[in-house]
Parts: structure tokens; sequence; C-alpha cells
């Protein structure tokens, strides 16, 4: 397929060579001037999306994505899928693909799930919403950059399970790191710990594969000084959005509306541009 695909950053800029790799075209754009030996990428948005059968996007927030949506959809030709793989708040993933919809184009939100390590092996998980027949055309395009593609529902539905998940994400690692904390503090082997609690009720993706202490389990952002596979930054982005979303539903989730307190609090005092698993130190100087 002929693609275009807007936003290369940590993760965009990955995804975009897996799918070179396996055979498509692919011209990339960005606001900062990148160069890369494998895609080819263009000064402009037009040229980016012109005469391309798939478009996708990585971008920031909501507004970047209205933003370019606005700028591109005239230029797009009436058989064009937009893919917008950001992740954004339900009512502008809704406004964007009813923009598309005017236009007489079809739109899927699909939010990933994976981080820059899932984004560079291509192991992602999309979350998608909009329509079953794009889906199942650009479906192959989420086979060789994810290992997983779920059609949630309409247009929104990816959107809407992404800050569940995240939401869920955010509120059991503050747990485990506060259990390790707690275990260093009653003079538990941290390793010991992790033996029985990664094979007991309290596994979970968390500790068993995203486990924040180093030397523990496999290799993770912890060992490495917790340089972000999953930023603290957008733990808190995602979190302030399915706060957003419980406001606006009227929805009960004190655990979820305190881990936005604590990454806030977190990011505020040292923790912007560090994996979202350092809050295991945040904590344990609380």
């Amino acid at each position: 397929m002929k693609i275009g695909f807007i936003g290369l950053g940590n993760m965009g800029m990955p995804m975009a060579r897996n799918l070179i790799a396996e055979g498509h075209e692919v011209t990339g754009f960005d606001l900062i001037q990148k160069s890369d030996p494998l895609v080819q990428i263009s000064k402009l948005l037009s040229e980016t999306v012109s005469g391309k059968e798939v478009i996708i996007t990585m971008l920031p927030d909501g507004s970047s994505l209205l933003e370019v949506y606005s700028s591109i959809l005239n230029e797009l030709q009436s058989e064009a899928i937009l893919i917008d793989c950001s992740t954004v708040d339900v009512i502008s993933a809704k406004k964007a693909a009813g923009m598309a919809n005017e236009k007489g184009l079809k739109a899927l939100d699909a939010p990933v799930s994976g981080g820059i390590g899932g984004a560079e092996d291509g192991t992602l998980t999309f979350m998608v919403g909009g329509d079953i027949a794009a889906f199942e055309k650009v479906t192959p395009l989420f086979n060789i950059m994810g290992q997983k593609a779920v059609l949630c529902g309409e247009s929104g539905a990816g959107q809407s399970v992404k800050i569940c998940n995240n939401m869920i994400l955010g509120v059991s690692m503050i747990a485990v790191c506060e259990a390790f904390v707690m275990a260093d503090n009653l003079g538990l082997d941290r390793s010991k710990m992790f033996d029985v609690v990664s094979t007991a009720s309290g596994s979970c993706w968390a500790i068993n594969t995203y486990c924040p202490v180093p030397n523990v389990g496999p290799n993770t952002p912890a060992d490495n000084n917790y340089i972000p596979g999953f930023s603290a930054d957008l733990m808190l982005k995602d979190l302030g959005l399915a706060k957003t979303a419980a406001e606006e539903t009227n929805s009960f989730t004190p655990l979820g509306k305190e881990a936005y307190a604590l990454y806030e609090n977190f990011c505020s005092k040292g923790g912007k541009g560090k994996d979202f698993s350092a809050i295991l130190n945040f904590i344990k100087d609380s």
C-alpha cells in the first residue's frame, strides 16, 4: 500500500519502518524536521498524503489531530482510509471521524498499547473504533505493526478502551510500587517478593512484565535508570483523559482519580522524562 505517516516521534518512526520492511511505500511528515535512511520524509503535508491509500497519524493530542485532519481531508482520494494511532480524548476522536465521514472517507481511531519497545518490535496492541469494512481492509497493516488488533465498536470506542486500560495500568503500577516499598520496610528480599507475587494472586502486568525495581524479573526500564519505555508524562496525560471521561459519564473512579493526583505530583517533582514505573522512588521517598 501507499501510506502517508504523520507524526514520526518515538512511536511513529519505528512503526513506519516496520511497514517499509514489509514492502509498503511510506511517506512521512513531522513538524520537527527529521531524516531517516528508510523513511521518505516530506516537508509538506499535502505531499505526504497525496495519492495515498492509507493515512496514519500519531499525534500528541486531540487539537493536533483535528488541525491535521482539517489540513489534509480535501487532499485525499475518496477510497483513502485514515487511521489515528494517537491517544486523544473521545470527543476529539469522534469529531475527527465525523469530519472524515463528511468527505466520504473512512476513519478509524486506533490507539496503541505496548510503548516504544512494542513499536520497535512490532508487538503493539491496537484498540480500534470505526467501520468494520475499513478495519478489515487495513488489518494487514495492524498485523505488521502489532501483535493484536481488536475492533471495539464504533468511532471513539478505541479511545474509550485505551483510557480504561491505562487507568488500570496506572493504578496497578502504583499498587505494585507501594507493595515493594512496604516489602523493603519489612526487610524482605525483592527477588523473593517477585518470585511469590508474580505467580500468586497479586500477579499483574505491572509486576510480571514491567517490574518497577531493578535486577528483578525480566529486563525493564528500571534496569536502565528508568529511561522511558512509557513516560510518566504520558501516563499523566492518559489518566487525565480517564478522569475527564469519568466526570463526563458520572463514573465513580476514586482509584483512577487518586492515581492521576499521584502522577501529577510525581511529574511536578522531577518525574517528567522518566519512565512511569519510576514512581517507585517517589513513593519510597514520600
